[in-house]
């Protein structure tokens, strides 16, 4: 018996795969309330034979540690879109985002009880991804959250 191989869709999770760092801008938020920068870090690996993406990050303030996160992005065959499974150090339930890629751009959503959150990966430029996250509280009227600029290591 064969197993079943990777297909297009997986493919292109790897060029997500990598050590990233870069530099985070965040807007006034609860979390920032007078907005500022930390530094991210993340390392993304691909898993499962080649199925899935597995990435593990964290953002330091002044060289310290504050918030990490852990996240699995696979292909959802049945579906026809991507999912990326979320989980953190801030105390929430996980949050499981949905969508595809646009071009260079993975663009995915979530409505979960913290809200509704708009997330994407532009991989234009090679060696960098500028990531962006929106939240909303009604999912019409949308705000920005964060951007970085990371670069592969």
């Amino acid at each position: 018996m064969e197993l079943p191989k990777p297909g297009e869709p997986h493919l292109r999770l790897e060029r997500l795969a990598g050590t990233w760092i870069g530099e985070e801008r965040y807007q006034p938020s609860p979390m920032f309330p007078q907005g500022g920068t930390a530094q991210a870090m993340v390392e993304n690996r691909m898993a499962l034979d080649g199925f899935a993406l597995v990435q593990d990050y964290c953002h330091a303030l002044d060289g310290v540690t504050t918030f990490r996160g852990h996240g699995i992005l696979r292909w959802d065959a049945a579906a026809a879109h991507y999912v990326f499974h979320w989980f953190d150090s801030g105390g929430g339930n996980p949050v499981e985002f949905r969508g595809g890629f646009e071009g260079d751009v993975l663009a995915l959503e979530a409505n979960s009880p913290q809200g509704h959150m708009k997330a994407t990966w532009d991989l234009a430029e090679t060696g960098t991804y500028r990531y962006e996250m929106q939240v909303s509280q009604d999912g019409n009227q949308w705000f920005p959250f964060m951007a970085s600029v990371c670069r592969r290591t």
